[in-house]
């Protein structure tokens, strides 16, 4: 018997990143489940999901991931990002089915000088990032073995996200504005994906909050610069402060995420963030 895997929030831009995958890992049965397919805030609908499907693995990448909206709409974050991942949770205890959860640099406050670890206390900022350490807390409530993993800047050739709009503004645009005091990492959703795939895949379950993003310490505007010189793009890109760009969400200064717990506990090799944004702007330009 294949082991099947639940894949949530399917046409987000992990979720899409899965299912390309999914054909590398024939020894699973995937499932995949939009938010049309199962609104997960509806405990005895998944619970009934679970019963016909019945998932060995289950992934949530179903969030709201609208990080200025959420100021406006802190119902529906806490909602998608909190309480709907509790119920997930529980319902996978309940079926002994192995839970990956994806969570958020978001949820630090921004103000340290070194690498995030795991353990380091948090304190988000924002709505968003409040609504996703409370999915975290439930998480564990609800169900210690789970996973979860954090990652930063998330992009892919799927949905919305900086690295489109980047190529999309320079193309309309002379020149553009971009942030160049908020530091991190960005995070290519196919590696992400690979490596949630290769940690079900090895066998080795180990419970707990683990770090992930590209290997790497840029601003949005050194990430935007990369993007113009792999576009061929003669725009000019102006570096400016958060505070001359405001948004109704504050954004951390400083998210880097120290990766070293994940590598040493599935002996991983991480790619670097310029090396996986070059694949994806392949796949841009053939599409």
């Amino acid at each position: 018997m294949q082991p099947t895997v639940l894949v949530t929030g399917s046409n987000g831009q992990l979720g899409k990143e899965l299912q390309q995958l999914a054909t590398a890992f024939p020894q699973f049965r995937f499932v995949f489940a939009s938010r049309e397919d199962l609104k997960l805030h509806h405990y005895g609908l998944v619970e009934n999901f679970f019963i016909a499907t019945k998932p060995q693995y289950c992934i949530n990448c179903a969030a709201y991931t609208a990080v200025d909206k959420a100021e406006n709409e802190p119902d529906m974050a806490m909602l998608v990002n909190g309480e709907a991942v509790g119920h997930l949770a529980a319902i996978c205890k309940k079926y002994n089915t192995k839970f990956i959860h994806i969570s958020t640099d978001y949820v630090f406050d921004g103000e340290s000088e070194t690498p995030y670890v795991e353990t380091d206390t948090t304190g988000p900022i924002n709505v968003y990032g409040r609504s996703k350490l409370s999915g975290e807390q439930l998480c564990i409530k609800e169900n210690p073995d789970a996973i979860i993993i954090r990652t930063s800047w998330v992009y892919s050739s799927f949905g919305h996200n900086f690295v489109k709009t980047m190529v999309r503004l320079m193309q309309e645009r002379n020149e553009i504005n971009v942030v160049n005091d908020q530091i991190g990492s960005p995070t290519y959703a196919a590696d992400l994906a690979k490596l949630i795939l290769d940690v079900i895949a090895t066998g080795k379950w180990q419970a707990g909050i683990y770090h992930y993003s590209n290997e790497g310490k840029i601003s949005w505007y050194d990430f935007a610069v990369a993007i113009k010189e792999l576009t061929g793009s003669h725009c000019i890109i102006h570096p400016i402060a958060s505070t001359a760009y405001p948004t109704p969400a504050r954004r951390p200064h400083f998210s880097l995420l120290d990766k070293t717990k994940i590598k040493a506990a599935y002996h991983l090799t991480i790619p670097n963030w310029k090396a996986s944004l070059v694949k994806c702007m392949e796949l841009l330009q053939q599409n």
